[in-house]
C-alpha cells in the first residue's frame, strides 16, 4: 500500500487540526485534576488514512501513548452513524493520568462509512469475520493490529510520544484486536487493556448467541502462542455478548499457549455489561484494576 496519503486527505489534516483551537481544555470539569487535558479531533494521514478522537494533557510533551479501539458493527447503516467520540470518559481518565490518547474511527465507520451499492461504490471495512459455519477470528483482528501499529509509528516521528511507552486499550471487537496484536509483540507497547474483547458474538441479536465459540477458544490460543505483551483482560457477568463461560475458556486457552493475561469477572453492571467501559458511573469500579495492573508495568 502507497505511503503517501492523498492530497485531499493531507488538507484535511490541516483543516481538522486548526479545529483544536475551537475545543476548549476539559479542565474546567475538574479543577483538580492534573495534568490539565484538552480534547481535539485528528485526520490521521496514515497508510490507510482516517480520523481520531484525541485527548492530551495540555503541552507539547512527549506523552506516553494509549491507543483505543472501538468495537464492530456489521450492519452499514449503523456504521454511518457511528460516534466520533465513544469512550469519552475513560479517554478523558487515561488522559488525566498523562497519555496523549488516540481513539481512531475504524475504516468503515461514521464519515468513512461510503457504501452505495446501487452505484458500485463500497468502502473499506475490514472487520468481517465470514459465516459462522468456517468464521475467520484472525484476520479483522490483525487488520485492526496493523492499523495500530501505524499510529505508533506516525507519533513516534511526530515526536509526540515517548516511543517505548504506549498502551493498548480496547473494547468488543477492539479488545479481541488488541489481543491479536500482543500476538505480534510490538517492543513500543507495554501493556494491554481490553474490556469485553471477543468477536462472533449476539447473532441474529439474539443474547448469549455466539458464532462458532469453540473456533474463537482455538483462535485466543494462537494468539497465545505467541504473545508475551502484559494483559489485563475484563469481563462483566451480564455481558450478552461474551458470557462467563466463554471468557473463562479463551483466558484458559490463551494463557495455557503461553500468553500473560490477568483475567477479572466483574458483577453485573446495567442493562448489559458489555458496554460497561463507554459508562462514566463504571469508572470507580475498573479503575482500581488498571491502576494496579498499570503501575505493576513501571
Amino acid at each position: 500500500m502507497p505511503r503517501q496519503p492523498a492530497a485531499l486527505f493531507g488538507s484535511l489534516v490541516t483543516a481538522l487540526l486548526c479545529l483544536a483551537c475551537l475545543i476548549a481544555p476539559t479542565h474546567a470539569e475538574d479543577k483538580a485534576a492534573s495534568p490539565r487535558i484538552q480534547e481535539e479531533i485528528w485526520a490521521l494521514p496514515l497508510q490507510l488514512p482516517m480520523f481520531a478522537y484525541v485527548v492530551r494533557p495540555v503541552g507539547d510533551g512527549p506523552f506516553p501513548l494509549a491507543i483505543m479501539n472501538h468495537g464492530v458493527s456489521l450492519n452499514p447503516t449503523e456504521r454511518s452513524f457511528f460516534p466520533l467520540v465513544e469512550f469519552r470518559d475513560a479517554a478523558k481518565w487515561f488522559a488525566r493520568r498523562g497519555y496523549l490518547v488516540v481513539a481512531p474511527v475504524g475504516s468503515g465507520y461514521g464519515a468513512a462509512a461510503i457504501d452505495l451499492p446501487e452505484r458500485g461504490v463500497y468502502g473499506p471495512f475490514f472487520s468481517k469475520v465470514g459465516k459462522c459455519t468456517n468464521p475467520n477470528f484472525r484476520d479483522p483482528a490483525m487488520a485492526v493490529a496493523q492499523a495500530d501499529l501505524w499510529i505508533i509509528d506516525y507519533m513516534a516521528a511526530e515526536k509526540r510520544i515517548v516511543p517505548r511507552d504506549v498502551i493498548v486499550v480496547g473494547q468488543s471487537a477492539g479488545g479481541w484486536a488488541s489481543i491479536g496484536l500482543s500476538s505480534l509483540n510490538p517492543p513500543q507497547v507495554k501493556a494491554i487493556i481490553t474490556f469485553a474483547a471477543g468477536r462472533g458474538g449476539r447473532v441474529g441479536g439474539k443474547p448469549n448467541n455466539n458464532c462458532a465459540p469453540d473456533k474463537l477458544v482455538q483462535a485466543a490460543g494462537e494468539f497465545g502462542r505467541t504473545s508475551r505483551v502484559p494483559m489485563l483482560w475484563i469481563y462483566v457477568e451480564n455481558d450478552t455478548f461474551f458470557g462467563p463461560a466463554l471468557t473463562q475458556r479463551m483466558h484458559e486457552a490463551f494463557t495455557a499457549a503461553g500468553g500473560k493475561a490477568e483475567y477479572h469477572l466483574l458483577p453485573p453492571f446495567g442493562h448489559d455489561g458489555h458496554f460497561f467501559i463507554g459508562s462514566p458511573d463504571a469508572i470507580p469500579i475498573w479503575s482500581p484494576l488498571v491502576t494496579k495492573f498499570l503501575d505493576e508495568q513501571r
